[in-house]
């Protein structure tokens, strides 16, 4: 899978109103060729825990207690996800095939109800199709919180993002919205993600590792330093993780690594550290796109990699597995 299918990015938002109270809002689902599992969801910048959802005979139900209206994503055992704007008091109805998501169906309010139109009108559409049309989207209903997802899933949250057009859009949306914080900071990211560039110096940060240990910007001081992204269930991002086992094995003191992982679970993460030995530092708190460090270095796609040298200057970006292997032997010779 080449994209991560959590589109819980640290970009994307909560809807813009609050309610008065608690109050329950309930998924009922039903999908034909999704007769037993389990799917994953979860609420975007921290509104909602992750919750694990089993799928009986193609159905399932969920429910939850939330005081404002919430932006939640649906994610399906082949980690592909669909929207769902919840709301406090509103049951919505979701019904489709597994093997086509994109043309499931969300009803039961009328922002879910424009997000499958939109989805709908789009499915069969060339990539740049879709682009063209999730900014016509934006343009026309910026204070719509459909327009927030888009932004994230077309400008942002793709292998090569445009942070340039993606900032262009989200200061309209701040236009129609400038009471919204969260939009202003999502606009100051944007910028900050445009300084995130090869030839740029990577930003400062700090975090802790899987163990405790205290990870920083600082400890990347070897000859040639690489972070990488990835996730247990993202076969991509596990090729990249052994590539660099074997190349820090080969360049031992020449080559440093230090891993995120956006995995929902810690214990998964884990597991895969412990199974395959890895010695170098993991960031891993279960936040997945929340994760802190993500936000600092600009990382929204999966898998995904920087290269810096010693002085903290980016060398390189989102290199694929054998573009980067290249550079890094490259670099080190």
């Amino acid at each position: 899978m080449k994209k991560s299918g959590l589109l819980g990015c640290i970009l994307l938002l909560l809807l813009s109103s609050c309610g008065d109270g608690q109050k329950s809002f309930k998924i009922e689902g039903s999908f034909k060729g999704f007769n037993q599992g389990e799917l994953y969801i979860y609420g975007v910048n921290g509104s909602h825990k992750l919750d694990t959802v089993g799928v009986s005979r193609g159905e399932f139900t969920y429910q939850a207690a939330i005081t404002e209206p919430t932006t939640l994503i649906v994610v399906f055992p082949n980690y592909s996800e669909l929207p769902v704007f919840a709301e406090p008091g509103i049951s919505i109805r979701m019904k489709g095939d597994a093997s086509h998501l994109r043309e499931t169906e969300v009803k039961g309010s009328e922002i879910n109800k424009s997000m499958t139109d939109f989805r709908l009108r789009t499915c069969n559409m060339t990539p740049p199709q879709v682009l063209s049309e999730a900014e016509k989207f934006i343009h026309e209903h910026p204070e719509s919180p459909i327009s927030l997802y888009l932004l994230s899933r077309h400008f942002i949250q793709t292998a090569e993002p445009d942070f340039v057009k993606a900032q262009e859009l989200a200061k309209g949306i701040l236009k129609a919205m400038p009471n919204q914080k969260q939009v202003a900071v999502l606009c100051k990211q944007l910028e900050s993600f445009q300084m995130l560039k090869v030839g740029q110096r990577l930003p400062v940060f700090s975090a802790k590792g899987m163990k405790g240990e205290s990870v920083s910007s600082s400890d990347l001081n070897a000859k040639v330093n690489v972070i990488t992204l990835w996730a247990s269930w993202n076969y991509e991002s596990i090729n990249i993780q052994n590539l660099l086992m074997r190349l820090q094995k080969q360049h031992s003191g020449d080559l440093k690594v230090l891993s995120i992982s956006i995995d929902g679970s810690v214990k998964d993460c884990q597991r895969v550290v412990e199974r395959d030995s890895v010695r170098w530092s993991t960031i891993c708190d279960g936040s997945m796109w929340e994760t802190p460090v993500l936000q600092k270095v600009g990382m929204t796609y999966l898998p995904d990699n920087i290269i810096v040298d010693s002085q903290g200057k980016i060398l390189a970006r989102t290199l694929n597995y054998q573009d980067l292997n290249n550079k890094i032997e490259e670099l080190i010779k």
